[in-house]
């Protein structure tokens, strides 16, 4: 018999403490191992908690809407095993790597996992967000005793939504809680003139709060901007979504914090495109799996971290952080048009058809809006297969806090020299570029120029007799 502690896990870097939107669970409740106990919300990501045992709860330490510090213990769990308690491992301690608010993912085709978790990494800038005194004013706590949590109060200050007309909004939660679906609908049919914000008569207090904040931002300088609100005939102007929004704080912020360098090398692929063709149809009778170059491009990447390890690292102030484990981001495009970084944790441990396995399982779960919080955090170097689009190169931008992120061209017959015993001969061959784009900081040009010909040096030695 042990009593096991469910502690309020870490949701991030930067987040220290989390509000209880729901107990699924009571006092004297049986669980079973990664059963959802609770929800909680903090201002980047609503998610459930698990079990990380079976037993029974014997007690609710925090009530709901509470907001609790992480690592505090929010519940105790009684078990039949004879282990030592422990606190619970809820959620991932993984550094924000990847912009996103995972609060968005819902069934109902909104707004995706990926633009809630996205936005972490934009904050990742250890800057706090610029708010105008309008919006100040505007998102002063309501007068009501109704609750929301931190992710609809971020949304609703994101999207210009007073508190006054948050009240409004019809919640679906439970005790008419307003949940980020609740929100979201209402951002999208008030962009689309289906609805019109409530007028609401303010206090004395809001209007002159209000007034306030419109006298200090009146009075701002206007930086010779004279005209921005009047679009020119044949024009049309088009609001970012968040997920655009948050993608450019992030590509900003990259190049404001790496001097980037950009090495290029050309690549005979030519025994990978026979391979491929020669199996690819035998590959998935015998394992239900389409073979991409992908997983073979992401094979050599990790044979080569292996040999240059100083790329797979990461900086912070002036310490450099060098990971012993290989978390390959294979950067994916969306319907929506936008990106997502789905990550492959433990790449270098798995053979190509576990590789290939996990590409098409986060690409298409990344198209459905389905990646998972964790599945999006905790990379250590990025690809992104610019070939998809028909591009031959790239010049591809950081993916923060990592250190370099490799584009892949497109493969294209070419004219070659080859070698052979009887000289050297012109042949069309299957030529690819790649591209390292990689951070100056800590990574010269001898190492970024160095790992990415070893790169292309484990493809062009590829074996085409290799068995699936």
């Amino acid at each position: 018999m042990a009593i096991v502690d469910l502690v309020m896990p870490k949701m991030g870097e930067s987040i220290m403490e989390a509000t209880i939107l729901k107990w699924l669970k009571k006092e004297g409740d049986s669980v079973e191992l990664d059963e959802s106990i609770l929800e909680i919300a903090t201002d980047k990501v609503d998610s459930d908690i698990p079990s990380p045992v079976e037993g029974v709860i014997s007690e609710i330490l925090f009530s709901e809407n509470e907001v609790v510090e992480v690592g505090k213990v929010i519940a105790k769990i009684k078990t039949e095993s004879d282990a030592e308690a422990v606190p619970s491992p809820a959620v991932p301690d993984v550094p924000e790597q990847q912009i996103s608010d995972v609060e968005e993912s819902s069934p109902n085709g909104h707004a995706s996992d990926q633009q809630r978790e996205f936005k972490q990494d934009a904050e990742r800038v250890h800057q706090p967000k610029k708010v105008t005194a309008v919006e100040k004013a505007s998102y002063n706590p309501s007068s009501t005793d109704r609750f929301y949590s931190p992710l609809v109060r971020t949304i609703a200050q994101q999207e210009a939504i007073s508190v006054s007309e948050l009240d409004q909004i019809e919640g679906s939660g439970a005790n008419g809680r307003v949940t980020k679906s609740d929100i979201l609908n209402y951002v999208d049919h008030k962009k689309s003139g289906k609805v019109s914000p409530p007028v609401i008569e303010k206090s004395p207090v809001e209007t002159s709060q209000f007034e306030k904040a419109q006298v200090e931002t009146s009075s701002a300088p206007s930086q010779g901007k004279t005209s921005e609100s009047l679009p020119q005939a044949g024009t049309e102007i088009i609001e970012m979504d968040r997920m655009r929004k948050l993608i450019a704080e992030h590509m900003v912020h990259s190049k404001h914090t790496s001097p980037h360098v950009t090495s290029f090398v050309e690549v005979d692929v030519t025994d990978i495109v026979e391979w491929r063709e020669r199996v690819k149809v035998d590959f998935q009778k015998k394992y239900g799996e389409k073979i991409t170059y992908t997983p073979i491009f992401i094979e050599a990447v990790t044979m080569a971290l292996k040999d240059y390890p100083m790329v797979n690292v990461s900086l912070e102030g002036d310490k450099i952080i060098k990971k012993n484990f290989v978390n390959i981001g294979m950067a994916a495009a969306l319907p929506t048009g936008n990106l997502i970084v789905p990550v492959i944790k433990d790449a270098d441990h798995m053979n190509l058809l576990g590789l290939t396995k996990s590409v098409n399982d986060l690409a298409k779960r990344a198209r459905e809006n389905k990646l998972k919080a964790d599945e999006i955090q905790g990379g250590t170097f990025t690809v992104t297969n610019v070939g998809t689009f028909g591009n031959v190169m790239g010049t591809p931008i950081i993916n923060q806090p990592q250190v370099a992120i490799l584009a892949v061209g497109a493969i294209r017959k070419k004219p070659a020299v080859v070698e052979t015993e009887a000289g050297d001969l012109i042949a069309v061959r299957q030529m690819m570029f790649l591209s390292l784009s990689y951070d100056h900081r800590v990574v010269d040009g001898f190492l970024g120029g160095s790992f990415l010909r070893k790169i292309a040096d484990y493809l062009e030695a590829f074996d085409k007799t290799r068995n699936i």
